[in-house]
């Protein structure tokens, strides 16, 4: 198993920035590809962003391309979410992922005013 702590989000105006880190611990974090999802109010868990476990590979969602970073840092065990340019549509909870293992990290509140 592997363990997932969110930091991060809070609220921002539109066009502004946040970022969001998650640490792991209970395996080796370096052997995983990790991933965020997000889910507003009212609607289903959605992709966000990936990344391979050497972090050479990075995959996003068509809304956020452009806008969001996703990178990792595998001697702190910790993977980033930097969203630039935010947009109302943006506000949801934010969840790490492990792919390998079904783990979600407790999530975090971002929240974008107009």
């Amino acid at each position: 198993q592997v363990q997932l702590v969110e930091f991060g989000g809070g609220l921002v105006q539109a066009g502004g920035s946040l970022s969001l880190s998650c640490a792991a611990s209970g395996r080796t974090f370096s052997l995983y590809n990790m991933a965020w999802f997000r889910q507003a109010p009212g609607k289903e868990r959605e992709f966000v962003a990936a990344i391979s476990w050497r972090g050479d590979s990075t995959y996003y969602e068509d809304s956020v391309k452009g806008r969001f970073t996703i990178s990792r840092d595998n001697a702190k065990n910790t993977v980033y979410l930097q969203m630039n340019s935010l947009k109302p549509e943006d506000t949801a909870v934010y969840y790490c992922y492990v792919p390998s293992f079904g783990s979600w990290g407790q999530g975090m509140q971002v929240t974008v005013s107009t």
